[in-house]
């Protein structure tokens, strides 16, 4: 029961997180990315930008996409950047605390920031207040709603993304860079992986161009991740693969970026390649005992890829996760 339960209370909390970045699902996959770039050329670029940045010589006076007027502090040391983690670990940054539901941070992190304490994902009062930071960073606005950004911005200077920036992972890490003076490093780093998805693409278009679907299976209810957002814009904006009909069909409309799909609907999951995240896997996984599931054609032909939930960077997204996620692809296509 506490397995299942901190399931629930994880996918309730991702996507209250998430569903702030799917009003804005009509980027282009081209995007404030080089993905036509060659990768030598994106090596050559690269090279040009992999100095680091000047230390900030004073406090910087800054607007956040809101229209906060934010004073950051020269060289802030204790930052704290709930759900944007993966964007401090890409930079070198150790926050003050991570976000977690319950004690279960982004595990996939944890060789960043093993020794960091947590803080739940709603970022009590409290809570902020006792890890004394010197500079907040907000992405999901829901947080600073009903007021809460003036309460924050007392306990120290707080900088908010918007939902149209934390909605586009390259436009939040640019953000993120821009803050902590690191804006070159952003650009290598971005210039690195499209080299590297570039890469990959046109090996997976060699192999056909299979199409591929990632589901998340949690407390006996399958959701499938959305065309466009999260893993599914490295899976079919990145990396090329195929959009099956149903991912489509589930993905018009607003809503979270992991939607939940029905058994009858799974029964129309016609995809060569299915990337399971399983978080039932301590409880059995009983829905993949249904023979809906048992029938689907990439169960049949052996072509499910499993991946441990409590590891997995699918759930997220940013520099780390995207990467994880190209290798994840290869690995599993391409075997």
């Amino acid at each position: 029961m506490k397995i299942h339960f901190k399931s629930l209370l994880l996918i309730v909390s991702i996507l209250t997180v998430l569903a702030g970045c799917s009003s804005n699902n009509g980027n282009s996959p081209a995007e404030g990315s080089n993905t036509n770039t060659s990768p030598a050329a994106n090596e050559e670029q690269a090279s040009t930008n992999t100095q680091p940045d000047a230390e900030p010589s004073g406090p910087r006076e800054l607007t956040d996409p809101l229209g906060h007027t934010v004073t950051i502090p020269a060289n802030p040391e204790r930052i704290l950047a709930s759900y944007l983690e993966d964007y401090l670990a890409a930079l070198d940054i150790t926050p003050v605390a991570q976000w977690s539901v319950g004690d279960s941070p982004m595990d996939y992190l944890e060789s960043y920031f093993k020794d960091v304490p947590v803080i739940a994902h709603d970022l009590p009062f409290e809570s902020v207040t006792s890890f004394s930071p010197d500079l907040i960073i907000i992405g999901d606005e829901s947080l600073i709603a009903d007021n809460k950004y003036d309460s924050y911005n007392k306990i120290a200077p707080t900088y908010a993304l918007g939902s149209e920036i934390n909605a586009d992972w390259r436009k939040a890490f640019a953000e993120i860079g821009k803050i902590v003076g690191k804006e070159a490093e952003v650009q290598a780093s971005l210039e690195a992986y499209d080299a590297k998805a570039a890469e990959a693409k046109a090996k997976i278009e060699a192999a056909g161009s299979p199409s591929a679907a990632a589901i998340w299976l949690v407390g006996g209810t399958f959701w499938i991740v959305v065309d466009d957002q999260s893993s599914g814009a490295v899976m079919y904006q990145d990396l090329g693969l195929k959009v099956p009909s149903i991912v489509t069909e589930i993905s018009e409309g607003e809503g979270n970026i992991w939607r939940s799909l029905s058994l009858e609907a799974m029964a129309e999951l016609d995809t060569d390649h299915i990337f399971l995240i399983n978080s039932d896997a301590a409880t059995g996984s009983e829905a993949l005992k249904d023979p809906i599931w048992t029938s689907l054609p990439a169960v049949v032909n052996g072509n499910v890829h499993e991946f441990d939930a409590d590891l997995s960077s699918w759930l997220y997204t940013g520099p780390i996760a995207n990467d994880m996620i190209v290798d994840a692809v290869v690995d599993s296509i391409l075997k």
